[in-house]
């Protein structure tokens, strides 16, 4: 029989297979069987299933069951209603499932490899060796019999008489080239004629062929006469086999009929009782189906009733538990399926609903008034907001509120302008009806004051953002912060399962060795678990009723959730948003991250915002030139206001706007230019009218100058009230050191101090302020240069000639700037960065052109008394009376020159003046002494020329500060010949 319990699927269950079923009780559905029946049956583990009736090989044994059927297996496989019969042997003997199935390979049996002999390979190639070897020394010994060899000689010998064409496996007659091998025609049509010779052919090839078939024939039967042993022996086993087999079924038949007996009298009741249970529990879980089916009918009102009072956090975790609850628990449920739907759409609802929501919030927060001491408008509404739209994924929330801080600045300065502008009397608005050309009717402190005012203004503005957006920023944390430890709490529960796994293995083997249920330990293991992860997921009571896992399970239950989380969303603030983290975000942690970053970067677009709202309103009222016309009083408070604004909003937002700045750094250039070309231009004025004579110094100007020497650098503060009246001095005190000075140096000295300030008080513009004073002193060295060496006065001003003491003064005064650059150097070097410090060198460079002028101005007095030495002594002639006239007029220009130069210049520089004028006239003299061939012989000529000298030397020497100069006479003399 090609069928077997084994290989034959068990019919399945249905109506047409009442007369293979058991009776049993019609209430009862029975689901059809899908594998074959174990012989032990199963423990009761409270699936129904695992106890559906079915044929018993114990209690229906005297019965007819499906057991008893005997067909032909392949025919009954071979499915007449297929439209293509397969012909393969697997799905002819065991039907079509068998090609369809595929074999899932087992989890716990290993993947061999050849790997996996190489050991044992290792440890028998030795002993393989050593049998190997074995066997060609020692070969095996003949143990047929002779006479057995020489039959199968001989019946070898008769079968190599049969040709080896028969003995082919792939002979077969209907190929022509094998048919004509075995039946050669040739010798049956021959050319000549027919006959007894055919017929002689055709009877000897016949007697051939007999020949062989006796050959194979006695072969074949020598053959099954060696096998005749084993035959008779295969029969007489047949029949004790038979006896064997008899007995056993009888035995069986016995043991069959006692499990029958117990099964009736231990198992039947309590399999019943089971029956009952499952049942039972069955009808509880309908029961709370129902119940549940209930509660989630209720979702839809439910969710109009969150909505009505704005609460979409809650709306929406109704709306993820509903739909959780449908596709796990209720799934299949006919009545709704379109539940589904409607609540995707709901939610699809509430998503825009919570975007317009967003949008309102952010109106009404921005757009209140801002002497508001509220910082944060209804705090618990933007929280569950905020919350709601991480929920969704809805992230261009941050976009919705970019663009209301836009609208925002822009109103703010507009309401700023109308506001100043009405308090006006002067400008008619029925006259002039824009706004900014109203606004340009203002006058600076009117402007200042509106520039003010709307700088407080956005300084609140981003006070009330950065609020704002920081209860965004601890939402979005916390939900980072949660997502984490959800992660975290996740890998100890499989670490804590995988522990679990090990023990339970444990567990299950002590269970086998000791006979109980295993499928009842695993579901009792397996309980608390879940309960747990269950009650923990959906904060419900651990029960084990479906309904009790959801926070929807009863309409009962809704109105306490909802009330919940209502309590829950009134009471959130960022120190407690973890309350409504409750629920798996669909946001990753990068996305998170990201959305933390896009919120400060945000705060950073608030500030550049008002930073260019701001550029715009200082551009509109700088088109008339309004702002390039203010004094360094107007445009220094100006300057402050902006830059106590722009850290202000540094300190806000955390990151230095750099718009404003930029129009700021801009106007200041324009204003360092209208600045240095205003004092250029005066500083022109001044040195085309001077008259280069000493001036007084008013005691102002000394002020100044001690001042400077205190180490305060700036312009003294204007003094209320009347003050004392000082005369002017003659001369300045610098440090101890008496500087005469002409008025233009005074005012010099002042315009200096101007830079200097304007430096501390606009520090942006140091380089540039640095560069223009460069300029202004190069500016006053040549153009005094050009007035004076170069006598560009007499045009000028009109002189009638440049004196000596022109020159003296103009030397004092330059001596008055280089004795100021050190100090002037010190201040810029300390207000620039040490990059910067290149621009130094200018001081350098002012200080050596400067020194090279005073030079200059002192080679020129030498150069003026050289020219008279040379006129004066080339007309000297060694004669009385003495003193000479010549020497006379020499002493009478000397006491001249000291009188001009001795009050301008100190000591020092007047006696190396006159040092380096002793040695022109020393040079000139002796220059005509040579010509009139004077040598110092002790004659008369020499005693004339002795006498003159002395009177110049003593003339010279009495002169104030000369005394102790050492005039050296005695090189006039040349060597005796």
């Amino acid at each position: 029989m090609a069928s077997s319990h084994s290989s034959s699927p068990v019919p399945q269950g249905s109506s047409r297979d009442v007369f293979f079923k058991k009776e049993v009780d019609p209430t009862k559905h029975i689901r059809p069987v899908q594998s074959l029946p174990d012989v032990c049956p199963k423990e009761p583990t409270g699936d129904s299933n695992s106890l559906c009736v079915t044929p018993s090989l114990v209690t229906d044994q005297h019965r007819w069951t499906i057991y008893h059927s005997k067909v032909n297996l392949p025919a009954a496989l071979n499915d007449p209603r297929l439209a293509k019969r397969e012909s393969d042997f697997f799905t002819k003997t065991w039907g079509l499932d068998f090609v369809d199935t595929e074999v899932i390979p087992s989890f716990y049996l290993p993947q061999i490899s050849k790997e996996h002999f190489t050991v044992y390979q290792q440890e028998i190639s030795q002993k393989e060796k050593t049998h190997e070897r074995c066997k060609n020394i020692c070969p095996p010994k003949d143990t047929f019999d002779r006479t057995l060899l020489h039959t199968h000689d001989k019946s070898r010998t008769d079968l190599e008489q049969v040709p080896k064409i028969f003995m082919k496996p792939d002979f077969a007659l209907d190929d022509s080239l094998t048919f004509n091998s075995v039946l050669p025609w040739s010798h049956f049509n021959t050319a000549g004629g027919k006959g007894n010779r055919d017929a002689a052919s055709s009877k000897l090839l016949q007697e051939k062929l007999s020949h062989y078939l006796d050959i194979v024939e006695v072969n074949i039967a020598h053959q099954i006469s060696l096998r005749s042993e084993a035959f008779f022996h295969a029969m007489t086993s047949q029949h004790e086999l038979q006896d064997y087999l008899k007995k056993t079924s009888q035995a069986v038949k016995m043991l069959r009929d006692k499990i029958a007996q117990i099964d009736k009298v231990m198992c039947e009741g309590s399999l019943h009782i089971l029956r009952l249970a499952l049942t039972r529990n069955n009808c509880v879980k309908v029961y709370n189906k129902l119940k549940l089916m209930a509660t989630v009918h209720q979702t839809q009102p439910t969710v109009q009733v969150l909505l009505s009072t704005s609460e979409f956090v809650g709306a929406l975790d109704l709306i993820a538990t509903t739909q959780e609850v449908l596709q796990q628990e209720l799934q299949g449920i006919h009545s709704f399926r379109h539940l589904g739907s409607q609540l995707c759409e709901l939610e699809k609802l509430i998503d825009k609903m919570m975007i317009a929501e967003f949008s309102t919030y952010s109106h009404s927060d921005l757009n209140r008034p801002l002497d508001d001491d509220c910082q944060i408008l209804e705090e618990e509404r933007l929280v569950s907001l905020v919350f709601g739209l991480l929920k969704q994924r809805k992230l261009n929330f941050l976009e919705i509120y970019s663009e209301e801080m836009i609208i925002t600045a822009k109103n703010i300065i507009k309401q700023c302008v109308i506001n100043k502008v009405s308090q006006i009397e002067d400008i008619d608005t029925d006259v002039i009806v824009k706004l900014a050309d109203q606004m340009r009717m203002l006058n600076f402190p009117q402007w200042f004051d509106l520039l003010k005012d709307i700088f407080s203004k956005f300084t609140i503005f981003l006070q009330r953002v950065k609020a704002t957006l920081n209860i965004i920023h601890s939402v979005v944390l916390s939900v980072l912060d949660k997502n984490r430890r959800t992660r975290e709490l996740e890998e100890i529960s499989q670490q804590k399962n995988a522990a679990k796994d090990n023990s339970l293995d444990t567990e299950v083997a002590y269970l086998i060795h000791e006979g109980l249920f295993i499928s009842d330990a695993f579901n009792e293991s397996e309980l608390t678990p879940i309960a747990i992860d269950t009650t923990s997921q959906r904060n419900a009571s651990p029960n084990s009723e479906p309904c009790s896992s959801d926070s929807v399970s009863e309409p009962e239950c809704t109105t306490d959730s909802s009330s919940s989380k209502e309590q829950t969303s009134s009471s959130a603030t960022p120190g407690c948003v973890d309350m409504m983290v409750n629920e798996d975000m669909k946001l990753t942690d990068l996305e998170l991250e990201k959305l933390a970053n896009n919120i400060q970067e945000l705060l950073y677009s608030a500030s550049d915002i008002c930073h260019d709202r701001a550029v715009k309103f200082l551009m509109s009222r700088a088109k008339d030139g309004f702002l390039e016309k203010l004094n360094s009083t107007e445009f220094i408070t100006l300057s402050r206001l902006m830059e106590t604004f722009i850290l202000d909003t540094e300190h806000i937002c955390g990151r230095k706007s750099m718009s404003l700045l930029g129009a700021l750094q801009s106007q200041a250039n324009k204003f360092v230019n209208r600045f240095h070309e205003e004092r250029k231009t005066k500083l022109s004025l001044l040195l085309d009218n001077e008259r280069w004579k000493q001036a007084d110094v008013p005691a102002e100007f000394q002020d100044l100058v001690d001042s400077i020497s205190d180490g305060k650098i700036a312009l003294p503060e204007k003094k209320s009230g009347v003050t004392e009246e000082r005369k002017p001095a003659e001369v300045l005190i610098v440090e101890g050191q008496q500087y005469a000075v002409v008025g233009t140096v005074l005012l010099l000295i002042r315009i200096i101090l101007e830079y200097c300030q304007c430096v501390d008080n606009i520090p942006s513009v140091t380089t540039d302020m640095l560069t223009r004073l460069s300029d202004l002193l190069k500016y006053f060295n040549s153009r005094s240069c050009q007035l004076v060496l170069g006598a560009g006065a007499l045009q000028v001003v009109g002189l009638k000639t440049i004196t000596t003491k022109n020159l003296a003064l103009s030397s004092r005064c330059l001596q008055l700037i280089v004795h100021y650059i050190p100090v002037i150097r010190a201040h810029f070097e300390a207000r620039l960065q040490p990059k910067q410090y290149s621009m130094l060198r200018h001081f350098d460079h002012i200080t050596k052109d400067y020194h090279d002028h005073i030079a200059e101005i002192s080679a020129k007095l030498v150069a003026i008394m050289d020219s008279l030495f040379d006129k004066l002594l080339s007309k000297y002639e060694v004669k009385a009376p003495v003193p000479s006239a010549c020497f006379r007029n020499i002493c009478k220009q000397m006491a001249k020159m000291h009188e001009a130069i001795f009050d301008l210049l100190p000591e020092e520089q007047t006696q190396m003046l006159f040092l380096r004028i002793n040695a022109s006239y020393k040079l000139h003299l002796k220059k005509q002494l040579s010509h009139l061939n004077v040598i110092n012989d002790g004659g008369p000529q020499n005693g004339l020329v002795t006498a003159d000298v002395a009177f110049y030397t003593g003339n010279l020497q009495a002169l104030k500060g000369l005394k102790d100069l050492d005039l050296n006479m005695s090189e006039i003399w040349e060597q005796k010949r």
